[in-house]
């Protein structure tokens, strides 16, 4: 995008080109035309004689002639031309120069001495031959340009006196010089690995304004002041840098520095042109660590401890007075691990060891023998050591009691702190699988034709009829449980009676009849099933109908 570019002209108006910047500092340097003075014949004009125009320039000499006539000449008188004719110079010895600084020369041209401003005008040669003929001389005398000022306003200059300005910001650039007549006024713009350019199509802006700086409109800007009339031009480049302060915050850490057991803090910020200074403090107090461009900083461990702070503060030259920060808190490592592991001869066994609130990250080390802390266990075939993260594993293969059982230590260690966890191993032989199962076994065995043996002794009975019902049944759930007691004697003769009558009231209704003489019915449910109950006991009243007149009708009694 190009800038907005506003100028002041002397007869025309300059526009400003977006170019890339620079970066290598400019100094003022002067140029000059022809030295010394270069009389030009510029025309001859109708009139009274011959009339030339001859250019001369301040404390240079310069010399006037009379006529372009060869041969012998007549005698010849200089006068100035103002508002009445002045007597100069004139070839008669008789009459002495107006000033010393004036001289004839071949008898007939006018020198002059160191010329000034004053000097120019209109000059008269009247030359008396055989006629008096008249020439005249039009001299213009020339000055500087001697000095050329730039001024461009800016946000700052740099020690070595180069000038910078804020990106986005509004940049006014003027030129001046001591000339006369006054000087044509050009500005040229050079960016690095590119040419020089003009702004504008050959005007010329003695002031201009850029209204909004970027990052390509840094570089080199050299106004160039020229005399029209003597054909001498001077120029001054300064160099312009054009800066912008990073877009974002700071981000700073710390790390254990390589090769060195040593913290490095290091604070970046991206983004801005040029880099920005960085300043460490220890927090709380705002204690100085160190100061750097870089913004790196490295501490000995007599500088740490757990949970201290370290505070980085960035400032840029266009930037917030105050700057940014960021904060850094540094933590020695924890440690987390089981105490107590278990491996068998010949068997395989991983010890793991997990570290937190390490900052910077810890170094994990593991260690065989408590007694000799120093023997770091080194990956081979027997160890292999696997780290992800935070997180160490060690894994024994082909356990040996011998060599393997014992303790292993876990080791974590960063700059602030080192800590170490320890693990016992134990290594015992494989158990026999087989046989302790066997023997299970047999156990259970045993024990059920204990049991099988103890019913069988003390129920025969119940034994049987319990096979016998199931064998019916085909494995119902329903068991009856008889038990048969020897006959009571009969009662005395006055119950007889009263069994009589009782008799003859279980005519009219169903008949129980039993098999045996006196029989006592016990249903048992088993599972919840009712519906064998029924058939169990139909089993029973079937074999006892045979017997049913000749049994004896007993009152039912508890079993």
């Amino acid at each position: 995008m190009s800038p907005r570019l506003t100028a002041a002209v002397p007869g025309g108006v300059g526009s400003g080109r977006d170019q890339p910047r620079c970066s290598s500092p400019g100094r003022p340097g002067l140029d000059s035309a022809r030295p010394g003075v270069r009389p030009l014949h510029k025309a001859l004009l109708p009139g009274q004689g011959l009339e030339a125009a001859i250019i001369g320039e301040v404390h240079e000499n310069i010399t006037l002639h009379c006529g372009n006539i060869s041969g012998p000449r007549g005698l010849v008188t200089w006068y100035r031309n103002d508002s009445e004719p002045v007597f100069l110079l004139s070839s008669n010895s008789s009459l002495p120069p107006a000033e010393p600084r004036f001289s004839l020369v071949n008898a007939s041209s006018l020198h002059i001495n160191a010329l000034s401003l004053q000097d120019e005008g209109n000059y008269t040669c009247q030359e008396v031959l055989n006629e008096t003929r008249w020439f005249r001389v039009w001299l213009q005398v020339a000055s500087g340009p001697y000095q050329v000022e730039v001024n461009i306003s800016s946000s700052g200059r740099l020690p070595n006196g180069t000038l910078y300005a804020a990106k986005g910001s509004q940049v006014d650039f003027s030129c001046s010089s001591h000339s006369w007549p006054p000087p044509m006024i050009e500005w040229w713009f050079r960016a690095p690995s590119a040419r020089t350019e003009p702004f504008g199509n050959n005007l010329t802006a003695s002031l201009f304004t850029l209204l909004l700086m970027s990052q390509n409109l840094q570089g080199n800007y050299t106004c160039l002041a020229t005399n029209l009339l003597s054909g001498r031009h001077r120029k001054v480049t300064t160099e312009l840098l054009v800066y912008s302060p990073p877009p974002s915050a700071p981000q700073c850490w710390a790390e254990m520095s390589p090769g060195l057991f040593m913290l490095q803090l290091t604070c970046r910020w991206a983004g801005g042109y040029p880099d920005p200074d960085f300043l460490w403090t220890e927090e709380p107090g705002d204690v100085v660590v160190g100061t750097s461009k870089l913004g790196v900083e490295m501490l000995n461990q007599s500088q740490l401890s757990d949970g201290k702070k370290f505070k980085c503060v960035g400032s840029h030259i266009v930037g917030l007075e105050s700057g940014a920060s960021c904060v850094v808190q540094i933590r020695s490592p924890s440690l987390l691990s089981e105490p107590m592991k278990t491996c068998f001869v010949g068997g395989n066994v991983t010890l793991t060891c997990q570290v937190s609130g390490a900052y910077p990250s810890a170094k994990i080390l593991w260690l065989r023998n408590l007694t000799r802390p120093e023997g770091v266990i080194q990956p081979n075939g027997h160890y292999l050591i696997t780290q992800s993260g935070q997180s160490s594993t060690l894994t024994i293969r082909n356990c040996s009691q011998d060599l393997d059982e014992g303790y292993y230590v876990c080791r974590a260690r960063n700059p602030v702190g080192v800590r170490e966890v320890d693990i016992w191993l134990s290594v015992k032989e494989p158990l026999n699988v087989g046989g302790i199962v066997g023997t299970i076994v047999s156990l259970l065995l045993l024990g059920l034709a204990i049991v099988s043996g103890l019913m069988l002794y003390y129920s025969p009975v119940f034994c049987w009829k319990v096979g016998n019902t199931f064998r019916r049944q085909d494995g119902g759930d329903v068991m009856v449980l008889v038990d048969s007691e020897e006959e009571e004697v009969e009662g005395e003769e006055d119950a007889a009676e009263e069994e009589e009558e009782e008799a003859d009231e279980r005519e009219e209704s169903p008949k129980e009849i039993t098999k045996y003489g006196h029989i006592h019915r016990v249903t048992a449910l088993v599972n919840g099933n009712v519906d064998p109950v029924g058939s169990g006991l139909q089993a029973l009243q079937d074999d006892s109908s045979e017997q049913q007149s000749d049994s004896p009708q007993e009152e039912d009694r508890p079993v």
